[in-house]
Order: C-alpha cells, then structure tokens, then sequence
C-alpha cells in the first residue's frame, strides 16, 4: 500500500512561487502513477496534475497548464508539484494521490486508491 504525506504548502503573496512534495513511505512507489488534487472551502476537489511511473507522461488541468509542473524522484519516493505565479484563486488544500500498481494515469479523483492529508496554500493579493 502506498502512504503518503504532503509537505512544502504556505502563505504566499501573489505571482510567488511554492515547491510541494509528496513523498510515500508505503513501498512500490516507482510503479503508481501520481495525481494532485486542489479543494478550496465549499468546492469540489479539482484535479490539478497527473503523472504516469515513469515521469514521462504528464497531464494538467486548464488553470494549471503552463504555471503548474509536476514531476517525480522515484529514487526518494518523492512526487512533487512546482506552482508558480501564484493568484488568490489558486487557494485551497493540495492533496497527492496515487493509484493502484500499473494503471495509467487519469484526472478523475474517483480511480485513485491513495490519498495523503493535505498540505494548505494560501495565497494574499
């Protein structure tokens, strides 16, 4: 099973830039595709960015693309996920899932089988 933990989330001022990673201490963690996940208060949790084992393949959501890169250390066990210029919409609690050994990568959050606990952006104008 994978477990995983988010880390590198803060207060920000706008078009600041933040470093999240999501490392997992459950093993096999070179064999799961990776996704990461937005919730802001009252709203759904949004995907932001997918990436497939071996980080070749990659997909993003429409607000992310182009500011937002996501990437992985399989040697550390480690996701992580590069935001940069910040805005204020861009708030919310940032969630790292993964999904079972082999499957591809997806931005429905419903097909991911592990989830860490969040790690909180804030963002002030």
């Amino acid at each position: 099973q994978a477990h995983l933990e988010e880390s590198g989330g803060g207060l920000v001022q706008a078009g600041e830039s933040l470093r999240l990673s999501c490392a997992d201490s459950g093993g096999s963690f070179s064999d799961r595709p990776v996704g990461w996940f937005r919730q802001a208060p009252g709203k759904e949790r949004d995907f932001v960015a997918a990436i497939n084992w071996s980080g070749n393949i990659t997909r993003y959501g429409d607000f992310a693309q182009g500011r937002f890169t996501i990437s992985r250390d399989n040697a550390k066990n480690t996701a992580y996920l590069q935001l940069n210029s910040l805005k204020p919409d861009d708030m919310g609690v940032y969630y790292c899932a993964a999904r079972t050994l082999g499957a591809g990568i997806t931005s429905r959050r419903e097909l991911y089988d592990y989830w860490g606990q969040g790690t909180q952006v804030t963002v002030s104008s």
